[in-house]
């Protein structure tokens, strides 16, 4: 219980329609009858400078600690309405309650009757929240550790080292410059996109080297990686056998990638012969070469023909090979190709490909010079590489269509990007000492890069094909882990200046998260949270639902098998409250009784009056907004709906389904993120677990006897919305079709 008196105050806005829509001094005494709101207040326009002023001077009078805003969504003049020293509650009257309704006199009974049970709602919530206040644990480290030397790397480092933050920059080499200090030069980057462009990577070097920000490791990794945000601490190992140990903010993971290898394609002849070389040993050649002739590896002898073999094991599903492509090989190609054309005088240049493919700024003009300088452009898929003094390569012309073969000096074979990531903690089995109670071992194949001292395991989780979990959507630049982020070629395959935009996103992500830290604040996307788990210990049946489920290794457990929460780990999406099967986990702000106590204060008609109840719970980072965009579209949907917006479809309790069933409501929707591989869920894994829980809801239903059309949930994104309120009409159609709730009084 919070040691404060609750002082409630609602505060109602008629203007945007919403007074000429609603009956407000109805709803006045609906807050102060039902709501228990000790101050109700109207003003025309709640978010201007004089509404906002208005609620700040009740609250600094000490009249106010909990307000009601009975106005605009809850995604709406967010910092008009931010108050530090109250909690804060919200009754969607505009686009949940007067946007989705027709203007006509039939529909204002009803519309008023949504408006006074969102007032009640939102008194309902406040009476259950309190204040949160930060938990005494963060920590302002202004240090951040950045994990790989490459380019990405060093760009994450200086960006940071130039807004005032010091970097501890791990490389595992002896000299920082990745995979870019190998290249011979690089694709240009401004207009006109006609040649390829020195790399600059000494300069870029140099600037790291002389940072006062920066400091370097070279010769070292990670050993151990223990804390939080705002308070890790970093093992340093060298190879030379010392360590040191660092406190940092946040971390960056700019570990890049490795060149698939070509030995996997057999037919390539990679092995077999010196002059079958992958695009990036031609690097080195030209390197070599400096602005002369290119020579073959074998004899010495100046090429003067090459054939591009593009695409090499990727996109195919055969064992061994890639099931993406690496999308820049073919812009590697046309400048590799440009190296011949202007360093070996004659040279026969042939780019042999199935389906070109230039992205970027640099494109469309630098493909066109590449027609400039005459190298040929073959579409056709290549069998097989014979080596040979004279190589020859076999192929399918697809323009042709029939097989043909082509002799060449030299044979560049196109192989694509594969992430440098540690080892997936969630794709390896575990071993648990089932006699010792202790945490779960895993049992890794892969050489670790953070070597995390969590729980759940010692590396960042994956997405797909091995790179790391940082949904482009979702969660950019972040993974599964707070405070840690992903930058380069190792969250996706990317050129060089994307790694660079990469790395300045990463490095402001991570800056972000140590100041949040700092200030107990939660990472996106509830930015500025300052609630995180309680639990009561008493309640606890160590079930240990809330460690497994939580997708971001927040939680841990004592020596008894308590879970112990991570405020600066946590992202307060709720899936532990969720996923508690006795009800012991809470927020300051977001609780079981603070959903439950709005689903028990809706008016419940009874079965004569033929309105049926139908309640929503969805996700606020999708289905909300989606039925927000559909309210300002003018896309109406059923009065008998009433929303509540939860934070995750994964804090989603059970509980919530029984009340409300329960307390009359004709039918159920649930509204969450898109699951599975391709998940659009912000917190990764809260719709599909939602799911699981739901899919024992039927079970319930058929021992109440109670259809089980009254309990669905659906995947909606946030584009959905036309879809999302036809789902609502359609549940009232149900509703219609299957009569009222046997359970209303």
């Amino acid at each position: 219980m919070p040691d404060y008196d609750k002082k409630l105050g609602a505060y109602l806005c008629s203007g945007c329609g919403i007074g000429d829509r609603l009956n407000v001094s109805q709803m006045e005494t609906t807050a102060k009858r039902d709501g228990k709101a000790a101050i109700v207040k109207t003003h025309e326009f709640l978010c201007s400078k004089a509404g906002v002023e208005m609620i700040r001077k009740d609250i600094d009078a000490g009249d106010v600690n909990h307000v009601i805003i009975g106005a605009c969504s809850h995604r709406s003049k967010v910092e008009a309405f931010r108050f530090d020293r109250a909690a804060i509650s919200r009754a969607n009257l505009r686009e949940g309650c007067i946007w989705i309704r027709p203007y006509t006199d039939e529909a204002q009974q009803t519309t008023q009757e949504m408006g006074d049970d969102l007032i009640r709602m939102a008194c309902a919530e406040s009476r259950y929240i309190n204040i949160p206040e930060p938990s005494g644990e963060q920590e302002l480290n202004k240090t951040l550790l950045v994990v790989g030397g490459g380019m990405t790397g060093m760009t994450t480092a200086l960006e940071s080292a130039k807004a005032g933050y010091r970097v501890e920059l791990v490389e595992k080499a002896a000299a920082l410059g990745g995979w870019m200090a190998q290249l011979h030069k690089c694709i240009p980057h401004r207009m006109p996109y006609a040649n390829p462009v020195a790399t600059n990577i000494d300069a870029t070097i140099a600037a790291v080297n002389a940072h006062a920000n920066i400091t370097l490791h070279l010769s070292a990794s990670v050993a151990k990686t223990e804390g939080a945000p705002g308070r890790f601490k970093i093992e340093i190992a060298t190879e030379y056998g010392t360590s040191t140990t660092v406190e940092v903010g946040a971390i960056v993971q700019a570990s890049g990638y490795n060149m698939f290898d070509p030995n996997n394609v057999p037919a390539m002849n990679h092995a077999k012969s010196a002059d079958i070389v992958t695009n990036m040993e031609l690097e080195a050649l030209a390197k070599a070469a400096g602005d002369g002739p290119i020579k073959r590896p074998s004899d010495g002898r100046e090429v003067s023909s090459v054939i591009f073999v593009q695409n090499v094991g990727q996109a195919s599903e055969a064992k061994g090979h890639l099931p993406y492509h690496s999308g820049i090989g073919d812009l590697i190609a046309i400048k590799q190709a440009l190296y011949f054309k202007t360093q070996n005088r004659g040279c026969e240049t042939t780019i042999l490909f199935n389906h070109l493919r230039t992205p970027g700024a640099a494109g469309e003009d630098f493909y066109c010079s590449g027609q400039n300088y005459e190298v040929t452009f073959r579409k056709g898929i290549a069998s097989e590489v014979f080596p040979g003094s004279s190589l020859e390569v076999q192929f399918r012309d697809m323009i042709l269509d029939e097989d043909t073969s082509q002799t060449a000096d030299l044979v560049v074979l196109d192989v694509g990007m594969v992430p440098n990531s540690g080892p997936d903690p969630y794709a390896l089995p575990l071993v648990a000492d089932k006699e010792k109670g202790a945490a779960p071992v895993f049992e890794v194949t892969l050489d670790s890069i953070l070597n995390l001292e969590y729980r759940q395991g010692t590396d960042l989780p994956h997405l797909k094909h091995g790179f790391t979990d940082s949904h482009f959507i979702c969660f950019p630049y972040e993974t599964r882990r707070s405070g840690i982020y992903a930058a380069g070629p190792v969250r996706r395959p990317m050129d060089i200046h994307q790694a660079m935009e990469d790395a300045t996103g990463a490095a402001m992500k991570a800056i972000q998260a140590l100041e949040n830290a700092g200030k107990g604040r939660s990472a996106h996307p509830r930015s500025g949270d300052l609630s995180y788990p309680l639990f009561r210990k008493e309640g606890c049946t160590r079930c240990k639902r809330c460690t497994v489920e939580c997708p971001f290794a927040a939680i841990d457990e004592d020596e008894k098998g308590y879970p112990q929460f991570n405020e600066s780990r946590c992202r307060r999406c709720g899936i532990c409250m969720g996923a508690c099967p006795v009800r012991v986990i809470s927020f300051d702000n977001y609780s079981v009784d603070s959903i439950g106590q709005q689903i028990k204060n809706v008016d419940m008609p009874d079965e004569f009056d033929e309105k049926p109840r139908i309640l929503v719970l969805a996700c606020e980072n999708d289905a909300y907004p989606a039925l927000d965009m559909a309210a300002q579209n003018g896309i109406e949907y059923s009065p008998f709906a009433r929303v509540i917006p939860v934070r995750c479809l994964g804090s989603v309790n059970t509980v919530w389904i029984t009340d409300a069933l329960n307390s009359g409501y004709d039918g159920i929707i649930l509204m969450g993120c898109s699951k599975g591989d391709d998940y659009q869920c912000h917190f990764v894994k809260g719709s599909e677990m939602a799911y699981q829980r739901m899919s024992q809801i039927a079970d319930t239903l058929q021992i109440l006897s109670l259809d089980a059309e009254r309990v669905v949930t659906y995947e909606v994104a946030i584009t959905d919305i036309h879809r999302a309120p036809r789902l609502i009409n359609a549940m009232a159609e149900t509703i219609e079709k299957i009569g009222m709730s046997p359970f209303k009084f």
